[in-house]
């Protein structure tokens, strides 16, 4: 029996295809929205012959798409849709304000007009710098220093406003990295999935800059699991909450822990210094104070399950 709808922007996304896997485990139907810019049909090919599942192709910044995915008969919306390529914000910042700000806004008015709740998922990106081992909480200071987090910082605050001023039942979800099967290999993928694809391949794994700063590196599906769990809770309604291990790693290290016998780490020069974060480091005690959520799954676990997942994909190519 199916426990409702649920609709899901970005939904052939790195994370969305696991939000989407997520849903339809716990017995939601799932509609999915996607312009495929950065997400792919193969990402959700496994979910497409089920009924419980469909994709529409289209764009979160246009009005009509938007209120055909967001209707009466939906129970919630997990707003995953946005432009995150950080050097591509800096170059051409336009695109990440069509998609992050006028995208959710049509999601925050779809959601009014329906009383649907939302789960907005932000990035911990609008955090200003830290180095205190406690890690950052959700009262930390923000300081975006891209257009791509300051899009997204600017969306988090809109959502806010729908919660204060019409009582939309919005939640602010912020997980750290994340990382997994599925996540793009190049220069728009995530350096662990970057690291491990050119550890496969026998390529040297090139570090931006000096290598100390740090990450706080999230599985996906522990990702997944805490952004539904977050969107159906009501103690999280009008709360900020961040999702993290808890722990982080340098990327010198992360390098070391990745690369196998044979495997050169270089350093090179960073491409956007001024947009880089030294330490990222999560605090995730609201979390799983709120949702009693915690991550399952350890770095080395991860890093395994994802390198046995890229090599399936290399040897079925």
């Amino acid at each position: 029996m199916t426990r409702g709808t649920v609709a899901v922007t970005g939904a052939a996304g790195f994370i969305g295809r696991w939000v989407v896997s997520e849903l339809l485990d716990r017995g939601y139907t799932v509609r999915g929205l996607d312009d495929l810019s950065n997400g792919s049909r193969r990402n959700v090919a496994e979910f497409e012959s089920a009924e419980e599942f469909e994709l529409t192709v289209g764009d979160v910044a246009g009005r009509e798409t938007v209120e055909e995915l967001i209707d009466d008969d939906t129970d919630a919306c997990i707003h995953l849709a946005a432009e995150i390529d950080v050097q591509e914000s800096l170059d051409e910042p336009r695109t990440h304000f069509e998609s992050n700000i006028v995208g959710t806004e049509r999601v925050l008015e779809a959601c009014r007009a329906t009383e649907t709740r939302l789960g907005l998922v932000g990035t911990c990106m609008v955090y200003d710098m830290v180095d205190s081992e406690e890690g950052i909480d959700e009262d930390h200071p923000v300081k975006p220093a891209s257009p791509y987090a300051g899009t997204k910082l600017a969306a988090e605050n809109l959502a806010e406003s729908y919660y204060h001023g019409y009582d939309l039942p919005v939640k602010i979800l912020r997980p750290f990295n994340t990382y997994g099967p599925f996540q793009k290999t190049g220069m728009a993928g995530g350096v662990v999935s970057i690291f491990t694809n050119r550890d496969i391949q026998g390529e040297p794994l090139k570090i931006f800059g000096d290598g100390t700063q740090t990450r706080d590196l999230m599985y996906v599906t522990d990702c997944a699991r805490f952004i539904v769990d977050g969107t159906f809770s009501n103690a999280a309604i009008g709360e900020v909450i961040n999702a993290g291990t808890g722990s982080d790693i340098s990327i010198n290290e992360l390098a070391k822990l990745i690369a196998t016998e044979g495997t050169e780490i270089n350093h090179v020069e960073h491409h956007h210094p001024q947009s880089e974060v030294q330490k990222l480091l999560c605090n995730p005690e609201k979390a799983n104070e709120l949702l009693g959520w915690e991550p399952e799954v350890s770095l080395e676990e991860g890093v395994g399950r994802l390198r046995e997942w890229l090599k399936e994909q290399q040897e079925t190519a």
